[in-house]
């Protein structure tokens, strides 16, 4: 099971306090390759972690622009799964280029 815990504070009482707090695992499947979060190549606006599964490599579980937009993603376990289908971490990817407040459309 995917998990994202966060809080947010906008304005802390403390200066040494942190606005936004947030922790997320990613266990659906432990031996999917991955590359770790960093800017994407020469696109310096997004950062985030991208799969390298052949055929679904790209997208994306949780990422964060320089904007400020927060994109992330959890599973949910289906009876059957098909295998050909598209990977929902492409999603992840068109809200976070984006400059106003779109939404990724089902894969």
């Amino acid at each position: 099971m995917c998990i994202i815990f966060f809080k947010f504070d906008p304005r802390p009482v403390s200066k040494n306090a942190y606005r936004l707090i947030l922790a997320a695992n990613r266990d659906e499947f432990y031996s999917r390759p991955s590359k770790l979060a960093d800017f994407w190549g020469n696109n310096n606006e997004i950062l985030s972690g991208l799969d390298m599964e052949e055929g679904k490599e790209g997208g994306t579980w949780l990422g964060i622009s320089t904007r400020g937009k927060l994109a992330a993603l959890t599973n949910y376990l289906q009876p059957q799964l098909d295998w050909q289908a598209r990977g929902r971490g492409s999603c992840q990817t068109r809200p976070s280029r984006t400059r106003a407040g779109s939404t990724c459309s089902p894969c």
